[in-house]
């Protein structure tokens, strides 16, 4: 009786071996035929140079705010419509990419904290003047008519908060000059 109990045990060890290598035969099939059969995936590229996050498709001018110009005795010089780069990914994008811009728009560009600033033109295609405001809201420093598409550093050379991209010969045009501040307000 003893020996019946091993003989039949033995033959379900073995059944039941088998029954689990089909199972896994099957199984790995299945994810095979599941992966071969997926739609191929476009290939990426990879640099080493960080690439700038994309905030729209056609990087078009969005107004979301005013901003004026005046001199220190609170003159008016002249007032532009504005687009916020308040995040970190708006201010690395920043005007990158950007066809043109008409002649009353810019960009104010606010940083967490107020520190020597600096920027350059890579991807950009449109000359600009680069007006670096403090947190008193004085103009520490102006970088005039920036060549598009250049890596050359146009620094702040003074702590600024804030910065505010213009067509360039825009501050020439309006007498807008280190010293001098700005105003804003958002629209929407």
């Amino acid at each position: 009786m003893q020996k019946n109990k091993k003989e039949k045990t033995g033959h379900n060890s073995k059944s039941t071996r088998t029954i689990a290598i089909v199972l896994l035969i099957a199984f790995v099939s299945i994810i095979a035929f599941y992966f071969l059969n997926q739609p191929k995936q476009p290939e990426r590229t990879y640099t080493t140079e960080k690439q700038p996050p994309t905030m729209k498709n056609d990087y078009t001018f969005t107004k979301q705010g005013e901003l004026v110009f005046t001199t220190t005795d609170g003159d008016s010089l002249a007032k532009i419509d504005i687009e916020f780069a308040d995040t970190n990914d708006k201010r690395t994008l920043g005007l990158m990419f950007r066809e043109e811009m008409k002649k009353y728009e810019g960009m104010l560009f606010i940083f967490p904290f107020e520190e020597p600033q600096s920027f350059w033109m890579a991807n950009t295609k449109i000359p600009l003047d680069i007006i670096y405001v403090n947190s008193k809201r004085e103009i520490v420093k102006i970088q005039k008519n920036t060549t598009p598409f250049s890596r050359q550093s146009y620094p702040s050379f003074e702590p600024a908060i804030f910065v505010v991209e213009v067509n360039a010969g825009f501050t020439e045009e309006h007498n807008i000059k280190e010293g001098d501040k700005i105003f804003w307000l958002r629209t929407n």
